[in-house]
């Protein structure tokens, strides 16, 4: 390459270059090509497909270096700016604001977009943490249950969170968020209701006088009441269910159910007087539960003496059952062993459960292979030598 190339910026931008052959004594190589294979050539760049020219310093290597930059700074400031127009959404929705509130929707949205890609998202994860820690720390304070984090709702809110929103206070709580919760359930609750006058409606009793209307599209919870300071005679039973049926309409109730209690039949009486076409029975499952208490465990009674003499083994056998479980299950080290030795728990059935005893029949029956193998282990001859 001949001493007397230019250097300067219009040396770099030339098309095609071709080197003489001989230029005054010395002989250089013809070169033929394009400006980039010039460029490397007096740059030295490795790898571009040409040599280097062994005569730049360093000195000129970094005046070309810096004519470079200078070129490429101003082809880029040459080149035609794009400039983001705001979302015909965002210029629909704010027709008659003001311009402050324009503009701070124009950089919310800007500052959305910018936050949605995954690497603006790995820069935050500082603030991501302290944010998981805060929501933790909700969940640790109060008690919650783990498995209120899989709550849709729960999920929702953080995927719909809005920028600068302030989170629900005390009082919207339980005041103006609740009623419109309630509304909300109430416009659920229209479609059962309208099948009440096509399919009809029945009520039934559980200790606490809850009230719930059953039909063929499923049942619904009316109303609870709460009878600690009332006197739970025939008049008060009755007039509860004759409310109720006001509320759900005489033409929509055919049935009414109760407990076979005997004031429940009392005040099924004064029902039917108001309302003919309604009819009432008692409960089939209290009823049952109260006909096999009577057959396991018979009151003495003499009316009853025919019940003990036939079923009397039932009731010592039953005892027996209970006895069993209350000592395995009131110590800590007999109720290990039984749970060594069998694989199905002990139950703790209640006595309000229906068929309780019968349920506990069944299951000492299902577990009588790991008592015995309880008691037969090495394990309870030690347990009786220590007198535990």
């Amino acid at each position: 390459m001949s001493d007397n190339i230019p250097i300067s910026s219009d040396s770099i931008g030339i098309a095609n270059i071709a080197t003489q052959n001989e230029i005054g004594s010395g002989s250089a190589t013809d070169l033929n090509g394009s400006y980039c294979r010039v460029m490397n050539h007096l740059m030295k760049v490795k790898g571009g497909g040409i040599a280097s020219c062994s005569r730049v310093i360093n000195a000129n290597l970094s005046e070309m270096q810096k004519l470079v930059e200078e070129a490429e700074l101003r082809v880029k400031q040459s080149l035609p700016r794009h400039v983001a127009l705001p979302n015909t959404s965002l210029q629909d929705t704010t027709i008659g604001s003001s311009n402050s509130s324009n503009y701070s929707n124009l950089l919310s949205h800007d500052l959305k977009k910018r936050n949605g890609g995954p690497l603006e998202k790995a820069f935050n994860i500082g603030a991501r943490e302290k944010l998981d820690g805060e929501i933790a720390r909700m969940f640790y304070m109060d008690g919650l249950s783990f498995h209120f984090a899989r709550n849709p709702y729960y999920v929702r809110a953080f995927t719909n969170a809005l920028p600068g929103h302030v989170p629900l206070s005390y009082n919207a709580l339980r005041t103006t968020l609740l009623q419109k919760e309630k509304s909300n359930i109430e416009q659920l609750l229209v479609p059962i209701k309208s099948t009440w006058k096509t399919n009809g409606t029945d009520v039934q009793r559980i200790p606490l006088i809850n009230i719930m209307a059953v039909c063929d599209s499923g049942p619904m919870f009316l109303k609870t009441i709460n009878c600690e300071r009332d006197q739970k005679d025939k008049y008060f039973i009755s007039n509860l269910l004759v409310d109720s049926i006001q509320e759900i309409g005489p033409e929509n109730v055919v049935h009414v159910i109760t407990d076979n209690a005997p004031v429940c039949k009392a005040a099924r009486l004064l029902v039917e007087s108001k309302f003919p076409h309604i009819f009432w029975t008692p409960c089939v499952v209290h009823t049952l539960n109260l006909a096999l208490n009577s057959i396991c465990s018979p009151s003495p009674h003499p009316r009853y003496d025919d019940i003990m003499e036939e079923c009397g083994w039932i009731a010592k056998v039953c005892n027996d059952v209970f006895f069993i479980k209350h000592f395995i299950m009131n110590h800590s080290m007999r109720l290990a062993m039984f749970n060594a030795h069998s694989k199905l728990k002990m139950l703790s059935v209640a006595d309000t459960r229906f068929a309780s005893t019968i349920v506990m029949l069944k299951r000492f029956k299902q577990i009588k292979q790991g008592l015995k193998q309880m008691v037969i282990s090495e394990r309870w001859d030690v347990y009786k030598d220590d007198d535990l």
